[in-house]
C-alpha cells in the first residue's frame, strides 16, 4: 500500500486524513465503494473513487467480495416464490428501471425469451445487501440451462450499486417489510415489495435509504393504489418534513 493520505465523505461528512490500507478496508467492509468521494492534496476538488486512476488497485482487490457478499440461499427458495426485484437498463444499454416481485420459473421464462440476460440485476429485499448481475446467481447454469459468463470487472465496478430501499411497517407498526423503491417525488413513489399484505387507503410508516446515504429520510404515507400482480402500490406521503422534502429533490436533482 502506498503512504498518500486521503480523505473520503460517509454520509455528510469529510473524514480523515487515512492511509491506503484503510480505504481498502473500508472498501471491504461496505463504508465506500467505487461511487464514494475522496480527495488528497494536489485535487483541485473531490473525485469519485472510480475517477481516481492510483485507487483503481484498490477497486480491483475489492471486487471479488462484492460478488459474494450474501447470506441467501439459493439452494432454498422455492421456485414458486415471488420474492426476486430485477434491474433492466444495464444490460441494454437504457434507463434504469426496476421490477418484480418475480419468482424462479418467470426468471427462467423471461431469460429464454431474451427479456433478461446475464447483465440483468438482481436483489432479494431484506436478504440481500445488494443489486448483483444475473452471471452471479451461484444457481445460474441449474436455471438457464447454460454456464454464467464473465462479467468484465469495469463493467462491475461501474454498475454495482446499493439498492434503493424502504423499510416500513404499517398497521400495529409490529410487522415489518422491505421494497424496493421507483418513480419517487415529493407527492410520493411506488414500492415493490413481496407478500405485503396492505390494502388502499393504509397508512405506512417508512425509513427510506436511497443508494447514496445523504439522501435517508423517514415518513408516512397512505396507499393509493395496488400496482397489478401483486408487485407492490403506490403510496402518497402525508408527512413530509423539511429535511425529507430536501432529500427528495436532492435525489431526483442527481438522477
Amino acid at each position: 500500500m502506498r503512504m498518500t493520505s486521503w480523505y473520503y465523505v460517509e454520509g455528510k461528512d469529510r473524514v480523515g486524513p487515512v492511509d491506503e490500507a484503510k480505504l481498502a478496508e473500508l472498501l471491504k467492509g461496505g463504508t465506500l465503494d467505487s461511487e464514494s468521494y475522496v480527495w488528497t492534496k494536489g485535487f483541485d476538488n473531490w473525485k469519485k473513487f472510480n475517477e481516481v486512476s492510483e485507487l483503481e488497485y484498490l477497486l480491483s482487490e475489492d471486487a471479488p467480495s462484492e460478488v459474494v457478499q450474501s447470506d441467501f440461499d439459493w439452494n432454498g427458495v422455492s421456485k414458486s416464490e415471488k420474492i426476486f426485484m430485477i434491474k433492466i437498463g444495464i444490460d441494454r444499454g437504457s434507463q434504469e428501471v426496476e421490477y418484480g416481485p418475480y419468482n424462479l420459473d418467470e426468471l427462467s421464462q423471461a431469460f429464454a425469451e431474451k427479456r433478461i440476460n446475464e447483465k440483468t440485476l438482481i436483489y432479494v429485499p431484506g436478504q440481500m445487501k445488494e443489486w448483483i448481475f444475473l452471471a452471479d446467481v451461484p444457481i445460474y447454469e441449474q436455471l438457464f440451462n447454460t454456464m454464467p459468463p464473465v462479467i468484465d470487472e469495469i463493467d462491475r465496478r461501474k454498475n454495482l450499486r446499493k439498492p434503493f430501499v424502504a423499510r416500513m411497517f404499517f398497521h400495529d407498526e409490529e410487522e415489518f417489510f422491505e421494497g424496493v423503491c421507483r418513480d419517487i417525488s415529493v407527492g410520493g413513489l411506488q414500492i415493490l415489495v413481496s407478500n405485503f399484505p396492505g390494502n388502499v387507503g393504509d397508512e405506512v410508516s417508512m425509513n427510506v435509504h436511497p443508494d447514496n446515504s445523504d439522501y435517508c429520510f423517514t415518513a408516512k404515507g397512505e396507499i393509493v393504489r395496488l400496482l397489478d400482480g401483486g408487485q407492490g402500490f403506490s403510496l402518497r406521503f402525508m408527512t413530509l418534513n423539511d429535511e425529507a422534502k430536501s432529500s427528495i429533490e436532492s435525489y431526483v436533482n442527481k438522477g
